[in-house]
């Protein structure tokens, strides 16, 4: 009896050991397969946007990146009170400092625009607009462009906000050359920055802008090549300074497509995808787009402001982003209002 009890007492004490040990192994293994999964992650994405590193060292260092930012999305995604979601895109192994170095580029740092402030407005007296507006239906937006590694979103703006006034003046919609801009355009830095009222003026002074067929796009600052500017495939006679309000917003956008600025800072915009975007943004302009139409979310009934992006049709809805519209804060949300402009034709 006694060999019995203590036969048993050892059996129990071995059985109690291998589970702490077992425990202690799975809580040890648990992590490392989480790890692998994410590398198993990485390398999938890395795949399907034909991303390769200089070395070991930097695939590290992108992987770790990566996986915090996969799951900051995923957390967030999670959360799910939020009208807009996030995804992981082909920025995924960036910081979003990286991303905002070759991504933005809207340079507001000249005292002599903030006189523009007191230029004309001719949509001032406008009384009544459409409850929505949307120019890609219109026939006044070209498709969705690529920025790339540039920081010339100041040149895809205009471009943009030129392609609609020209379409909405001619009847006909060409797609116009950001190139032209960025390599012409002197007072602006091409890749290193650049402002979108400097574009207007040198397109007014340049007497047009070639199309992007004959001045194709490069991404990288370049040599400006004359022979490319004598026939003009749009042309503007001046611009014109929105109001820094929603009201007059509104008004320029219903009657055509308006370059504005915006902070784009922060991973939520990093990784938006799609729904409005009412989310964690300033008001440190540093960022282009083209506000191409406006209306009402059908989901909850959130008012928005649709914006052209120049990061791809990868990122966002297709190349776009709602961003909240009619919002408690001087600027609007992001700064939208803050130094929105639009080319004009006066024939």
């Amino acid at each position: 009896m006694a060999f019995i009890l203590k036969s048993s007492s050892i059996l129990l004490h071995v059985l109690l050991v291998f589970g702490i040990w077992a425990s202690q192994a799975y809580c040890r293994t648990l992590p490392d397969a989480k790890v692998n999964v994410m590398l198993k992650r990485h390398d999938q994405w890395m795949a399907r946007h034909g991303r390769a590193y200089k070395d070991h060292a930097e695939k590290e260092k992108r992987f770790k990146i990566f996986k915090d930012n996969v799951e900051f999305i995923e957390s967030f995604n999670r959360g799910g009170n939020q009208p807009y979601s996030l995804r992981i895109n082909e920025f995924a192994d960036q910081t979003n400092e990286e991303f905002l170095t070759s991504r933005s580029g809207y340079n507001f740092q000249s005292p002599d625009l903030m006189s523009l402030s007191e230029s004309s407005f001719r949509y001032d007296n406008v009384t009544a607009v459409p409850s929505s507006m949307d120019w890609r239906e219109k026939g006044a937006v070209t498709p969705v462009k690529d920025q790339g590694d540039c920081g010339c979103c100041w040149a895809f703006s205009a471009v943009a906000a030129t392609e609609g006034i020209t379409k909405l003046k001619t009847g006909k919609l060409v797609s116009l050359s950001e190139q032209q801009l960025v390599d012409c355009d002197t007072r602006s830095a091409g890749c290193q920055g650049g402002l979108m009222d400097y574009a207007f003026k040198f397109i007014i002074r340049n007497k047009g802008l070639a199309a992007e067929a004959n001045y194709p796009y490069q991404g990288v600052d370049g040599i400006c090549m004359r022979n490319r500017e004598e026939s003009p495939a749009a042309k503007i006679t001046g611009y014109e300074v929105v109001p820094n309000n929603e009201e007059a917003l509104l008004k320029a956008v219903a009657n055509q497509p308006v370059s504005v600025a915006i902070d784009a800072s922060g991973i939520a915009m990093q990784f938006y995808s799609s729904g409005v975007f009412t989310g964690q943004c300033g008001s440190q302009l540093d960022h282009g787009v083209t506000a191409v139409g406006y209306g009402t979310s059908d989901d909850d009934g959130t008012k928005f402001w649709l914006l052209k992006n120049s990061w791809g049709r990868s990122w966002g809805e297709d190349g776009y982003i709602r961003i909240q519209r009619d919002v408690n804060v001087r600027g609007g949300l992001c700064g939208v209002t803050k130094q929105a402009s639009y080319p004009t034709v006066d024939l």
